[in-house]
């Protein structure tokens, strides 16, 4: 260990969360992007696994255990072996940016996807599918038939839009123009409204309504064009569970020389003149140019900001008025229940891989917003009925605690630790290693269900890690540098 290597990465998590706040993906890509560039990489996580609290957990009767569940589980349940449970509900977007880096770097060759079968919006306690075609739109029961069509002309003029041809935009700028603006241009009503920003465009509040409608639209493009890859619905699920993603880049970047230490302890960050210089641990010190790192190996610098609750119900059955789907999604947004903020339910089965036969596996998640974060998720659980057995926990989501620390990409709002000792920030003049700490993090993990916040973190931390943009081909695997597998 007694080396020195260009970047450190502490956690093997997809990405990181703080004590028991479940991680995302960031890290394991990142080594994997590093490595591929040429990076001297070391990859050290306290846990003797890969994935961190990412991981899918295998067998059932450990899941029983993770939640102090004693008995264990009952024969009706199968063996305990057929189960990997994730502790983090996420689908992948058919046409998203985890899916390009998934292709870029060749990761598909050790995983496996099936298309989710369905996807759904709530309304007046009832699910419906979510249309998001002009054939949908005609033929969906959640709007009248003048509403039907005044939708099916907003998104033809969505299919249409091309913010480099002003033809296209019909009066509307895409820099200006709130989205606010856009649905009063095409009349819409509020549960259209609702279902188009928050099962289309994927946001979790109306805070989007006031700003430019360009993130809107691609989000609703990025939407209809992953659902036409596949037709089912837009979203990927890998066979065997989320856990199989970070082994896939961790594999990645070992291919490239990444070195892997899992069960190795963090004794101390150490630092000199301002600047992260390499870590402890039992003893030995690794030398480092560059720290990734999550916020539960530096927890004075970080604040709380809120919870996430999550609850895992395991059923006998599909849920109802899916049309006996073995996968979906269903989002409630927040006007239909009278919250701030969306309810998530992600429901996956032994068509997956990771229940017995007969079994599903659904996650209902949202930001907590009262006392009582066990309420707030009733109406998803309502939908659920009757479920064999819940495992709740409850997440604390943490933000840096340097003023000035919050960014913005692609329009994306959320506070990031991407830069958790302050420097440089987003967009900052300050060439990276001009005095800056050079240890970089991301902030918890949310509720929402899909994967390109994410990927938005990761090609920021890149930016800042690398002093360039984030280009899809630098990803490439090169193949004259591959060891141990062949050219194909």
């Amino acid at each position: 260990m007694d080396e020195e290597y260009d970047v450190i990465v502490l956690g093997t998590g997809l990405t990181w969360g703080v004590q028991r706040v479940l991680p995302l993906f960031q890290e394991c890509i990142l080594s994997g992007i590093m490595s591929v560039n040429g990076k001297k990489v070391l990859h050290m996580d306290r846990n003797p696994y890969y994935g961190g609290e990412s991981s899918s957990i295998t067998p059932l009767e450990e899941l029983y255990k993770r939640f102090q569940l004693l008995e264990g589980p009952p024969e009706a349940m199968g063996r305990g072996r057929d189960w990997n449970v994730d502790l983090i509900p996420k689908f992948l977007m058919a046409n998203g940016q985890l899916v390009k880096m998934l292709l870029y770097t060749e990761v598909t060759r050790y995983l496996d996807f099936k298309v989710v079968e369905g996807s759904f919006v709530y309304k007046g306690g009832k699910i419906y599918k979510v249309p998001s075609t002009e054939t949908e739109a005609l033929a969906s029961n959640l709007m009248g038939m003048f509403e039907k069509r005044r939708f099916r002309k907003f998104l033809v003029f969505v299919a249409n839009f091309d913010e480099n041809d002003p033809k296209t935009f019909e009066g509307v700028d895409p820099q200006n123009t709130s989205m606010r603006d856009v649905y009063r241009k095409f009349d819409l009503g509020q549960d259209v409204i609702d279902f188009t920003g928050h099962a289309l465009a994927l946001y979790r509040t109306d805070d989007y309504l006031d700003q430019p409608c360009l993130e809107t639209i691609n989000r609703i493009k990025l939407y209809s064009e992953s659902l036409a890859r596949y037709g089912k619905s837009p979203y990927l699920y890998p066979l065997y569970g989320l856990g199989e993603l970070p082994q896939g880049f961790a594999r990645l970047s070992a291919i490239y020389g990444g070195t892997y230490m899992l069960n190795k302890p963090v004794d101390d960050i150490i630092m000199e003149n301002g600047k992260v210089v390499g870590v402890k641990s039992e003893g030995e010190v690794a030398r480092c140019k560059q720290l990734i790192c999550d916020p539960s190996y530096i927890p004075d610098r970080v604040r709380k900001a809120g919870q996430v609750i999550r609850i895992i119900c395991i059923l006998s059955h599909p849920i109802k008025n899916t049309n006996d789907a073995n996968s979906c999604q269903i989002i409630i947004p927040q006007n239909q229940v009278n919250r701030k903020s969306d309810i998530y339910v992600c429901m996956i089965s032994y068509a997956h891989n990771v229940a017995a036969q007969g079994k599903y596996i659904a996650i209902a998640s949202t930001t907590v917003e009262t006392a009582e974060p066990e309420k707030e998720v009733e109406p998803a659980l309502e939908l659920l009925e009757p479920i064999d057995q819940k495992f709740v926990a409850i997440s604390d989501l943490y933000e840096p605690v340097d003023d000035g620390a919050e960014s913005q990409v692609s329009g994306l709002s959320r506070p990031r630790l991407l830069a958790v000792f302050s420097g440089p920030l987003p967009h900052s003049p300050q060439a990276p290693g001009s005095g800056c700490f050079q240890v970089f993090c991301s902030c918890s993990y949310d509720a929402t269900t899909h994967f390109e916040t994410t990927c938005n973190d990761i090609k920021d931390i890149y930016k800042r890690m690398a002093g360039s943009a984030f280009d899809f081909e630098n990803m490439k695997r090169k193949q004259n540098d591959v060891f141990g597998e062949a050219d194909q």
